[in-house]
């Protein structure tokens, strides 16, 4: 049974340029109401940086000169004791983000919560298990996800980190959304990635675990599609402008997807230079355009359509503020010409 009713509304990624918290959220609610998501704030300081957010805890973590890396030469056991039993005992405090690593999450709490009617569902995000054990290295450059121990510790870290993010993001609503930003799945495959399927598979499986709420995956490039649907995820997120192409290369996975409820979320407005070359009508063409793919492998449109938000193609934080606000406001505007066309206003 489907956790959310999509109604081609819309919502975006994550990540702004923006360096005011209060600006921030205020632009979130003004062009994503009924589904708004707190903003992570990378040029604020180098602690919202995605990699760098959700790391607080970790075993051996060091966050330096603007560079962040795990300590392999200490002895991590009493750090990965500390975060077992905090783990086994559900000590969601202990996975807590700060303030100072995550201050558009607090002001879009204390924000959301003075509203005189709570939104539809509220969106999260925390860095997934792929991209951050492959990006966080130690000393010497070697990626923590080659390391059977803390690669096992890290997904019980990220699921407490969305765990808790999404307790509290329940008091502002009773449908919850927590998406698991993977850039990196974009690798997947490459000669550059030394990771087999099924310990893809598992570290997602492993985090998604802990998300008792709508359960989301954004990969901004192309991938194996098929790996991520296998997931007990519930909204598929994908840059639409750039790769709808590959997604239906997978029609029958697509397909099991949606029977069981699944949701695709159309990242259809470009996060560059492309966006100001674009009109609402024309990304409008183009979402059409990317579900008729699936339709001519055989999905009824009307189940394409009844399945969809619509999305930026992926965070706007290394956009320039105008770039951003261009991005937000035609996501808006595609969910609402879609949504007057198809009559889920």
């Amino acid at each position: 049974m489907r956790k959310l009713e999509p109604r081609l509304m819309a919502l975006h990624i994550g990540s702004m340029p923006h360096t005011d918290p209060v600006h921030a959220v205020q632009r979130v609610l003004d062009a994503f109401p009924d589904i708004p998501a707190w903003p992570q704030l990378p040029r604020r300081s180098f602690r919202e940086n995605m990699y760098v957010q959700f790391s607080e805890g970790f075993p051996g973590v060091a966050v330096e000169d603007e560079k962040i890396y795990v300590d392999r030469a200490r002895d991590l056991t009493p750090e990965l004791e500390r975060l077992y039993t905090a783990y086994i005992e559900g000590d969601l405090e202990f996975a807590a983000v700060s303030r100072e690593y995550a201050l558009g999450f607090y002001q879009f709490i204390e924000t959301v919560a003075t509203l005189p009617q709570p939104p539809v569902a509220v969106k999260g995000q925390v860095t997934g298990p792929v991209s951050w054990g492959l990006t966080v290295t130690d000393r010497d450059g070697w990626s923590v996800l080659y390391d059977e121990t803390l690669a096992e510790a890290l997904t019980k870290h990220l699921g407490m980190k969305a765990a808790w993010q999404e307790r509290e993001l329940r008091k502002l609503s009773p449908n919850t959304i927590i998406f698991l930003d993977e850039p990196y799945m974009a690798s997947f495959g490459s000669a550059y990635v030394a990771l087999g399927r099924e310990q893809a598979r598992m570290l997602l499986e492993e985090t998604l675990i802990a998300i008792q709420g709508v359960r989301g995956i954004h990969c901004c490039g192309n991938t194996d599609w098929s790996l991520l649907l296998e997931t007990s995820v519930d909204i598929l997120s994908l840059d639409a402008y750039g790769y709808a192409e590959a997604l239906a290369l997978y029609p029958e996975e697509v397909h099991a997807f949606l029977d069981r409820g699944g949701m695709i979320a159309w990242g259809i407005v470009p996060t560059s230079k492309d966006v100001m070359q674009e009109t609402t009508a024309s990304l409008v063409d183009r979402l059409h355009a990317a579900m008729n793919l699936l339709v001519r492998k055989g999905i009824p449109f009307e189940k394409v359509l009844s399945a969809s938000l619509i999305t930026p193609s992926c965070g706007t934080g290394t956009l320039s503020p105008d770039l951003a606000e261009r991005v937000f406001t035609l996501t808006a505007e595609v969910s609402a010409e879609m949504r007057r066309r198809y009559g889920t206003e």
